[in-house]
């Protein structure tokens, strides 16, 4: 079988979810800028996750896999409709329908698999849109840092797919119900700047939100005897919080981003101050991540106390942007 969906074009995002989100709602002629998607998604949030068994600590600066798309639809009254299954076969059959329907869908994949990574580190919460096929390649619309319209084999897209371990699904795929026009946009944002700034003040344990921030500061002097392999760890860790689709500063670009569009649509004093907040903290991350990167190239641990304490002033001033917002 070899079929391409007409009049497909790509929607131009940095982040993996909203861009895929982007790409189905620019298909259905909504469109969105990528910080709208992310803010009305209710994105921002902290995580750092460490365990026995993993080579080093993940830090993340969004909300968990699939919840920024259930946020979205919430809020825009969209239909998304889902698909899970253990079956390669079937979840084979679930994309192929639709794109004989000519309906573009969403899949969650490891990059690992994906012929056009470069990068290969195992991810499973990964997000690209497919949009076609033939007898060997899958045609697919990924951020703009993958290359936006790509392929892959389809070998590789159903391992992919099928992948196990931490943020992965069973072969999910998701596609867009039609969509005849958005709620009013403004009920929606104030109700999402809300709900996103309760949930990041208000974590259900300790290393999530902007408690997580704090619990990292500390966490972060003990990598020298945490890491197995300290240089390679550290400078993988400052990639993924900086340019691995996160759209810079460990997605608070996209988020101070979302508060100026948010500012200059509502017209509103308090969002305008939590932008100003936003807007010096993104420096900021972005120094952290550097500070790790040397850190590993250098094996200075100085560098790691420099990170510790712009931890401690990081999540003073997100904490007081958050506390605006709700």
């Amino acid at each position: 079988m070899s079929k391409i969906i007409k009049n497909f074009i790509p929607y131009q995002g940095e982040h993996c979810e909203t861009t895929a989100l982007g790409n189905l709602l620019q298909y259905s002629g909504i469109h969105l800028s990528e910080p709208m998607l992310f803010g009305l998604g209710q994105g921002l949030g902290f995580i750092y996750w460490d365990s026995k068994g993993m080579d080093f600590p993940f830090i993340g600066g969004r909300v968990k896999p699939d919840e920024l798309t259930a946020n979205l639809a919430e809020r825009l009254g969209l239909t998304v409709r889902t698909q899970e299954t253990s079956s390669i076969n079937k979840a084979w059959l679930n994309v192929k329908s639709c794109i004989e329907r000519e309906i573009p869908v969403g899949l969650k994949l490891d990059s690992y698999y994906l012929d056009y990574f470069k990068n290969k580190v195992h991810f499973a919460g990964h997000y690209a849109v497919l949009y076609g096929m033939d007898g060997e390649y899958a045609y697919m619309a990924d951020t703009h840092q993958q290359g936006g319209r790509v392929k892959t084999r389809l070998t590789s897209l159903a391992a992919a797919r099928n992948a196990k371990g931490p943020m992965s699904s069973r072969n999910r795929s998701f596609t867009l119900e039609s969509v005849d026009a958005l709620p009013p946009l403004i009920p929606a944002i104030r109700e999402a700047l809300q709900m996103n700034a309760y949930a990041y003040l208000n974590p259900p344990i300790r290393n999530i939100g902007n408690k997580g921030i704090i619990k990292m500061s500390s966490e972060i002097l003990k990598w020298p005897s945490r890491c197995n392999h300290f240089a390679h760890d550290l400078c993988l860790i400052a990639l993924l919080m900086e340019r691995a689709g996160t759209g810079g500063a460990l997605f608070r670009n996209l988020y101070k981003d979302f508060l100026k569009e948010c500012a200059d649509l509502l017209g509103d004093a308090t969002i305008e101050q939590a932008c100003r907040l936003f807007t010096v903290v993104s420096p900021m991350w972005v120094s952290v991540s550097a500070s790790i990167e040397r850190a590993g190239k250098t094996g200075d641990s100085k560098e790691l106390e420099r990170a510790s304490k712009l931890l401690l002033e990081i999540a003073d001033i997100e904490r007081r942007a958050m506390e605006l917002l709700l």
